[in-house]
Parts: structure tokens; sequence; C-alpha cells
């Protein structure tokens, strides 16, 4: 058997809040140590660090330091160039564009540029979305920049999250090599039906009235606010459902958005039927409460929360474009909306709504691709496929 790869990820974030961290921490939970040996090394400390450190693989965690901040950046980067000068990996993985700013430039002066590899899970291609204040614009502008500014780094390959963001980085100057590789997740822990009754009475949720939620950190592009557009239509059409937004404003969320929410909520005459959770350390039991979960992002660069959806048998609406659009097959295992405007998610929301059976099949179809498509140990495999043959 060959010796495993030696392999150095770099991750900019000490803390596991979204899904990007997820997908790195199931990756590190289920690799093969016979056929990848990892080194992982963190920006900043933080709990991930320690959570990673309790699976038994080495870790190194750099003074946390700003990106803008040029003295914290050369610090960083020679320290990295150290690291990697003493270890010596067969491969370096940068986690996403941040980390790709820090150790790329490290591993170029360490000599090792043809072995740097980063991993792409957004699409900061994406316009504005609508409504989109000065604030949005900003950050997507920022988001672009970082993009274009990662990918101007020496890489022998760029990865990504589906063939829709490899698509769109692709489309980047200077061209770097692009490949895919779908993430996958653990079987979710299913709520025992009390604790589901009991969490549906600790939110109020209405009896006998369907739920359509969605899950996601607060920020324009999510769609949140389409969503509850959509709901007023669905009202106004005559079909009852209750709202439920799962997700805050903090931890990277926009705090800002969440108001306009509010706001939106009360305009659309909605207050009685939208419940807003706030921030959850898992949304799983949130999500078992829903009848219809949507995904109103476009373009999605994957969408996790589509396939924890699935994995819970729970019916899923999406908009048909980037991510959703690889992991739901339209009419079996979820319904893709023609675009993400609130007409364009009302209509299959309001199918769902009508026909039991036809949630019911779309449930059980979803639950099937999860199981033959995106379960956490087949990603698992296919990286490790992918960095091999990078390696070699």
């Amino acid at each position: 058997m060959p010796a495993p790869v030696r392999l150095c990820v770099f991750t900019a974030f000490g803390e596991r809040l979204g899904g990007s961290d997820n997908i790195l921490w199931t990756f590190l939970r289920h690799l093969d140590r016979e056929r990848v040996d990892p080194l992982v090394v963190f920006l900043g400390p933080g709990s991930f660090e320690r959570e990673v450190a309790a699976l038994g693989l080495r870790t190194v965690a750099l003074p946390a330091g700003k990106l803008r901040n040029p003295a914290h950046l050369v610090a960083n980067v020679a320290r990295a160039r150290r690291l990697l000068k003493r270890e010596r990996p067969g491969l370096v993985l940068n986690w996403l564009g941040t980390a790709q700013l820090y150790a790329g430039p490290a591993a170029t002066l360490a000599g090792m540029s043809e072995r740097c590899v980063w991993w792409q899970l957004d699409m900061h291609q994406r316009r504005p979305a609508e409504g989109a204040t000065a604030r949005d614009r900003l950050a997507a502008l920022r988001g672009r920049l970082l993009d274009q500014c990662a990918t101007l780094v020496p890489a022998s390959a760029v990865g990504a999250c589906s063939a829709a963001a490899a698509a769109a980085q692709a489309r980047i100057r200077p061209h770097r090599p692009t490949f895919s590789v779908l993430p996958g997740i653990d079987e979710p822990a299913v709520s025992a039906p009390e604790e589901r009754a009991a969490l549906r009475e600790a939110l109020a949720l209405p009896e006998g009235v369907p739920v359509v939620g969605i899950t996601g950190r607060l920020f324009a592009w999510k769609g949140q606010h389409l969503v509850l557009r959509a709901l007023a239509k669905l009202r106004d059409s005559g079909r009852e459902a209750h709202g439920l937004i799962v997700g805050g404003g903090g931890h990277r969320g926009d705090a800002r958005y969440e108001g306009q929410l509010q706001r939106l909520v009360s305009e659309l005459g909605l207050s009685a039927s939208v419940t807003f959770t706030g921030q959850v350390s898992d949304a799983t039991p949130y999500t078992e409460l829903m009848d219809v979960m949507v995904n109103a992002s476009s373009p999605e660069p994957f969408g996790l929360v589509v396939v924890e959806a699935m994995a819970l048998g729970v019916p899923v609406v999406a908009v048909g474009t980037g991510g959703p659009a690889e992991i739901v097959e339209d009419g079996s295992s979820g319904l893709l909306a023609a675009g993400n405007d609130p007409d364009a998610l009302a209509g299959p929301i309001g199918r769902l709504l009508d026909d039991a059976g036809l949630r019911a099949r779309i449930a059980a179809g979803g639950r099937s691709r999860y199981e033959a498509f995106f379960r956490s140990e087949r990603m698992a495999r296919e990286m490790e496929d992918r960095l091999e043959e990078l390696a070699r």
C-alpha cells in the first residue's frame, strides 16, 4: 500500500459556525488516515481547533490577525512558510479564499506552489440580491475581490463544492484548473415525537397549520425576504401556512437584514403567521417541524441545508440554479423553482401544500437521493481520490 498523502490543511476559522466549516469538519472526521495524513493549521485559536485535536489529528493555531492589516498578513505568511519548510507536506489544501491569501504565498515562498490547492465554497460572482443596501453591495464587492486576489496566488488547482461553483471559479482570471466534489453529511439524529411536540409548543406554532421554513444565517442573498413575500402570496390565494425562519443575524450574519425582515413581516400583515428562532446551534430539530423547506438562494454554491432536509424526509423547494440543481431531481426528490422571486417560489410551495400525496413522494425521493449520493463517507472517499491524484 502506498504511503498516505502528507496533507497540510489551512483554515481561517477558529470557530465552526457555518456550512463551509461543517464540510471541512465532516471530511476530517471521515478521512482514511491510511490514505491521508493531515496537519490542520488554524489562522487563530478557537473551539474548532480543539474539536479537531480531539479527533487525534495534529493541529497548529497561528496567532489571529486581520487580513486587511498588512503587518498581520506578512507575519502569518512568514509563520506559515516556516511551518511548511519544516513539515514538507505532499500537498497544501487551503480552505476558502482567506486561507489561500495567507498560505498560498507561504507555499510559493517555500518552493511548494505546485503542491498548493485551495477550496472554493462560494460564488461571489453573484449579483447583489433584490433590495440590497449599499452595505450589501460593498460586501458582495469585497467577496469578488477576495476571490480574484486568491486566484492570483499560484495554485495547481481550485476545488469547488459543485460543478456550478467550479464553473464560476473557472471564469476568474488567471484561469486555474478546477474540479468539484459534492459535499455529504452524516445521518441526522431524529428527535423523539415528544421532543418535536415540545419544541413546537415552545415556538407557539399553531396546530393543524402546515409549516413552511427556511434555514440559514440571515443574509439578503439567501432570500428569507423572498420566502416571506411568497407566504403573503399564498395567503392571498387562500392557502394557510406558518413561516419558520431558522437562523440569526449574528455569527457572520447580517444584523441589519434581520431588522429588515422583522419590518417586512409587519408590512405584509404576517406578524401572527411567522416565527423567528434566532441563531440556533443545531437546526435539525427545527427542520423536522417543517412540512416544506425552502432554499431561496440564487445562485447557491451548494446548499447543505437542502441535503439536510432531504435526509430528514422533509420536502424541499429550491431555486433551480447552482448547487441545488445538482442536488435535486425536479419532481422526484424535490421541486425546483424557475427563479428566486416570490411568484416562482409560491408556485411549487403551493403545489406541495395542496397535495399530501406529492409531499410524501417528494419526501421519500429526497431521502433516497441523500442515501445514494450525499452521505459523508462518499464525500470523504471522493475527496481522498482527488487529493491523491493531485499529490501524484
